[in-house]
């Protein structure tokens, strides 16, 4: 994890992690000298990181969801897996039909203050590198964005391909004000890129494309790009040669 995240983060940068969760990532962060904002409306989730972080005039936690826009939203829990609790029914819904989402019950739903990127930047200041972990509901949090950020990354489940490529589409728009930007790849939690080199969003969509059939999730990861759009990359399989 220090490894993966030591490529976009230094001593005194801002990171975003925006469905923190327990702060696996926060720790991590804070090792590497960020100064982290944990955005995480979970009741028990927050009760954890205060726990842990609450005394660290390092991080920032934020008891609130982020979406398109402030206001309320209902957040649908999973009391036996908290780490799929959402705020997307539809995401719900195309997942359901994934053999290891089989026993998962969303079995209560909490009322949340949703807040935006946009909001928090104004708020904390602009993150060298934002983590969106929100279980479909990424597309809406970044809808509440309206500047390209450095490097950022958000959750790829195949079972939910389609709202993978929403969030990845509103990548590629806010790149756009900014020169465009190349993206990654790192399957399930092995914090390792599958890609040497880093691609266009072109053939990121290929290599999902092939990966969707195997049912193992990930994370994409997007930088700003130095060199022109559009030079060549490769974006292996996992586990390929």
């Amino acid at each position: 994890m220090l490894r993966l995240y030591g490529e976009f983060l230094r001593p005194g940068d801002v990171a975003f992690d925006i469905g923190a969760h327990v702060g696996s990532r926060v720790r991590a962060w804070r090792r590497l000298g960020a100064h982290v904002v944990a955005v995480e409306p979970q009741p028990d989730c927050l009760r954890v990181l205060r726990l842990f972080f609450g005394r660290d005039p390092g991080v920032a936690i934020v008891p609130l969801a982020a979406g398109a826009r402030p206001g309320r939203a209902a957040l649908e829990l999973s009391t036996a897996t908290p780490t799929v609790s959402t705020m997307s029914r539809q995401w719900i819904e195309a997942v359901t039909t994934d053999r290891s989402f089989a026993r998962v019950r969303w079995d209560r739903s909490v009322e949340v203050e949703v807040t935006t990127l946009d909001d928090l930047i104004a708020a904390h200041g602009e993150p060298a590198f934002c983590k969106i972990d929100v279980e479909g509901f990424e597309a809406e949090v970044l809808s509440g964005l309206t500047r390209p950020l450095r490097a950022l990354s958000f959750e790829y489940i195949p079972s939910a391909h389609d709202a993978a490529l929403a969030a990845l589409d509103l990548v590629e728009r806010l790149g756009a004000k900014a020169g465009g930007y190349r993206y990654n790849y790192s399957p399930v939690e092995t914090m390792r890129f599958a890609g040497e080199r880093w691609v266009d969003a072109a053939t990121l969509v290929r290599g999902l494309e092939k990966i969707r059939p195997l049912g193992r999730s990930g994370d994409i990861y997007a930088r700003l790009q130095d060199a022109p759009p559009g030079s060549p990359g490769k974006l292996p399989l996992p586990g390929a040669e």
